[in-house]
């Protein structure tokens, strides 16, 4: 009877302030412009992207359509969460409605979850073009490409769905400061006034699943693609194996170690600081760095924005 009535008694928190990167004054201002700048650059680069694969015939390949894929998310991804980090760098404290909130968390999920299995697709691409050869055209057929990139997609909603769900779910009735610039997981779950052990277990698991699943199918490929390698019979068939697979190496590895040390561990192990730094690694750099790591040594996208470049100009 008394539990009832504390419960009845619980003033449900209708917003949360995100306090953001900085409350210094004096490095708002310059944080807002660099950042801003960022978001522009992110948007523009992968808007590039997607253009020269769409406009392009020679770049209608499975590799390029998990890249033209991977841009749209990281421009969505971007969009996410750059908002409010902005609004936090403008105004100082962002107060954010929970419906706002658990809206902005839903995407940040899915967006998540579905560059995971991106990233897992375009390696299991790469382990068919090299060791597969033969089978290529068959086995990374439109439909098949087509089918990995919705499963992915939809993988992400899903997963999304069941984890907003219990963190929304929870209640929310005594302090409502997010220590973070975007409405992330652990802080929510911190901030619950009620018991989140099930909520955790179920978060720490799907992390595991999601992250390491992936990951392990992704190294997976790069284990026979290396052992492919290392029976080719020149050093220029080598070169060029491993030139098809180290951006996406790159990015993988940088995704991946962030990704791991912050969401696959119980969030009672944490240090907000560093997560928030962490996090505008795989927030804000990685979005728009992977455009240029995966660019630049492809010599095809090169020669796309060469042409598209030279017809602009004529």
């Amino acid at each position: 009877m008394e539990s009832s009535l504390e419960r009845a008694n619980i003033t449900r928190v209708q917003h949360f302030i995100l306090l953001g990167l900085s409350t210094r004054l004096s490095t708002r201002d310059a944080l807002f412009a660099i950042f801003l700048a960022l978001y522009l650059l992110t948007l523009l680069e992968n808007t590039l992207i997607i253009y020269l694969i769409c406009s392009h015939s020679e770049l209608h390949k499975p590799m390029y359509f998990f890249l033209g894929n991977l841009s749209g998310m990281e421009m969505c991804y971007v969009s996410v969460t750059m908002p409010t980090l902005l609004a936090g760098l403008w105004v100082g404290h962002y107060r954010v409605s929970f419906t706002a909130c658990m809206t902005q968390l839903f995407f940040f999920i899915t967006l998540i979850c579905t560059e995971c299995t991106l990233l897992a697709s375009m390696a299991y691409d790469r382990y068919v073009a090299i060791c597969r050869p033969l089978h290529y055209p068959l086995l990374m057929r439109p439909q098949v490409c087509l089918g990995l990139a919705v499963f992915s997609w939809l993988g992400g909603l899903v997963v999304s769905m069941i984890k907003t769900a219990c963190i929304g779910s929870l209640s929310y009735c005594g302090p409502n400061v997010l220590n973070h610039f975007f409405c992330d997981v652990s802080p929510l779950l911190n901030l619950s006034c009620t018991h989140v052990a099930l909520t955790e277990l179920v978060d720490f698991i799907s992390a595991i699943v999601i992250l390491w699943g992936c990951l392990i199918m992704t190294m997976a490929s790069y284990v026979a693609i290396g052992r492919a390698m290392l029976r080719m019979p020149s050093a220029t068939a080598r070169h060029k194996a491993f030139s098809t697979c180290a951006s996406h190496l790159v990015v993988v590895g940088i995704f991946y170690s962030v990704t791991i040390f912050i969401y696959a561990r119980p969030s009672r192990i944490e240090a907000m600081d560093l997560n928030k730094v962490l996090s505008v690694i795989y927030t804000v750099v990685t979005p728009m760095c992977n455009p240029v790591i995966y660019c630049l040594r492809n010599r095809e996208v090169q020669a796309a924005f060469r042409r598209t470049m030279w017809w602009s100009k004529g």
